[in-house]
């Protein structure tokens, strides 16, 4: 490891957070949160530039301090080997559980069993570790990217010529990207004329170069099909400044209350998006994980369902920020998912 990368662990280890526990009292519930300040989990990111993943790892804070937990925060922005290398540290500190958030599967499938061998319990949000023991964490993000596109279909007809933002070897991704394969192939007369797409950061800049060159090359683009919000801040950043606005409609996934106030400027081609509530994922998060250290099981797959927002709908709401989304959509601000009698969640 060389030193850069010591240095990086040594500053993500220092990011602890004993939380207070709020709920249910520690005599009331089992070991180990009978003692909960024993309990030590680590957070582990691959993503954390922009709002969503901000409003994530807030809701793993708030869990994790209603169950009194003892939270590390381990951040390797997207660098894979660091990710990994993080995933060993976290092994080394002893910790009791793992959420792993996000990554590449090559890179943390073999991490990830490093963790279960060493009697840590696991479980991996938005990356496939192809590990039978690690519950998946999801936002069902094929039937994310469907709504949008159905969306887009019942806005535009079914026949268009579409751009689409797209990084293979994401899991979530992927699965909307088999959502997109399959609005294609049910609707020919949906063409994709221009694929593009990167997460280099700052990600919604680095996309919104690629737009600009992608809308220059292909004028009959009328829907792009942007299924990450960072994505569409960056195609909304090219179409504006093309004058586009009126012309091209994007459709997204996630949200946050930049994305709203953006999706409701005078004439936006930000149409609609589809969304889970990225803190109410990051509590299903850990409450999946200390199911798992209470020696439950939430589960192989521990299902977050998505909420098709529409521009329509904000305006009509007058939604400015996720307090008033949560407001107006009773489902986008708690999912009843990963829940137990003995399980304290956080103040609302």
């Amino acid at each position: 490891m060389n030193t850069t990368r010591r240095t990086a662990l040594a500053m993500v280890a220092g990011l602890a957070l004993a939380g207070t526990g709020t709920g249910a009292a520690a005599q009331d519930m089992p070991a180990p949160f009978d003692n909960p300040s024993e309990v030590r989990i680590a957070l582990v990111r691959y993503l954390s530039t922009g709002d969503f993943f901000q409003a994530y790892l807030s809701g793993v804070e708030r869990q994790a301090e209603a169950l009194g937990v003892d939270l590390r925060v381990f951040d390797s922005r997207q660098d894979a080997a660091l990710q990994a290398d993080m995933v060993d540290q976290a092994i080394a500190l002893g910790v009791d559980g793992i959420v792993i958030q996000h990554g590449l599967t090559e890179s943390m499938r073999e991490a990830a069993q490093r963790a279960v061998d060493a009697g840590i319990k696991v479980v991996a949000f938005d990356v496939n570790v192809e590990n039978e023991a690690i519950p998946q964490i999801e936002q069902s993000d094929f039937l994310l990217g469907k709504l949008a596109l159905e969306q887009a279909i019942e806005d535009n007809g079914d026949s268009w010529d579409a751009g689409y933002v797209y990084v293979p070897g994401i899991a979530p991704l992927d699965r909307r990207h088999a959502a997109w394969e399959e609005i294609k192939a049910a609707n020919p007369g949906i063409r994709e004329v221009a694929q593009m797409g990167t997460l280099d950061n700052p990600i919604a800049n680095s996309n919104a170069n690629q737009a600009r060159s992608v809308l220059q090359a292909n004028q009959t683009i009328s829907v792009f099909f942007a299924p990450y919000n960072e994505f569409a801040k960056g195609v909304k950043i090219a179409v504006d400044e093309a004058g586009l606005n009126q012309d091209v409609s994007i459709y997204s996934a996630d949200v946050s209350t930049a994305d709203i106030a953006a999706m409701r400027e005078p004439d936006s081609a930000w149409k609609a998006t589809v969304a889970t509530n990225p803190a109410v994922v990051g509590e299903v998060s850990v409450r999946a994980l200390a199911i798992m250290l209470a020696g439950g099981d939430p589960g192989a797959q521990v299902i977050v369902p998505p909420t098709l927002i529409t521009q329509d709908f904000l305006n009509e709401n007058d939604i400015t920020n996720m307090e008033d989304l949560s407001a107006k959509m009773p489902q986008f601000a708690h999912a009843d998912v990963a829940m137990t009698d003995w399980m304290p969640l956080p103040p609302r």
